[in-house]
């Protein structure tokens, strides 16, 4: 196991400091645990809440209202659930030391655009022809 990185508490990416350094890894591997950390504590709280709105409503109305809200709950939880296997590649990528390159070009995906989206897999432009060309099949 390696010594953790120091990391001051107003630390924040430069774009004149070597990529993917020490501390901008540390950085944004901190940023995605965290992240997913928050996922993990409101699923928490959406299953005791679920667990305690299992009642019987007698009013028909009321109750398609509930199931509506339980069937919007299940999706976001769906979406959060896709949303850390994406954080846990991007932290696998880390490990593996291939964080904030793009998969299509290899070229080092912008620090704005991680710090924005640190599950981030194609730069800017990468992703813009990759919906260009989504756009076209669409399209078709």
């Amino acid at each position: 196991m390696k010594a953790e990185t120091f990391l001051p508490e107003d630390y924040s990416p430069a774009e004149d400091e070597p990529f993917m350094n020490e501390r901008q890894t540390e950085y944004f591997r901190r940023k995605l645990l965290d992240w997913k950390q928050s996922i993990l504590d409101e699923s928490a709280l959406t299953i005791e809440g679920m667990q305690d709105a299992t009642r019987n409503i007698p009013d028909i109305a009321d109750r398609a209202s509930e199931e509506t809200d339980r069937a919007l709950e299940l999706r976001t939880r769906d979406r959060q659930r896709k949303l850390i296997a994406k954080i846990d590649g991007a932290l696998r990528r880390i490990e593996e030391g291939e964080y904030g390159y793009c998969e299509d070009t290899g070229e080092p995906i912008s620090l704005k655009r991680l710090d924005a989206r640190p599950i981030a897999t194609l730069s800017l432009e990468a992703q813009e022809r990759h919906e260009r060309r989504e756009k076209v099949h669409r399209d078709d």
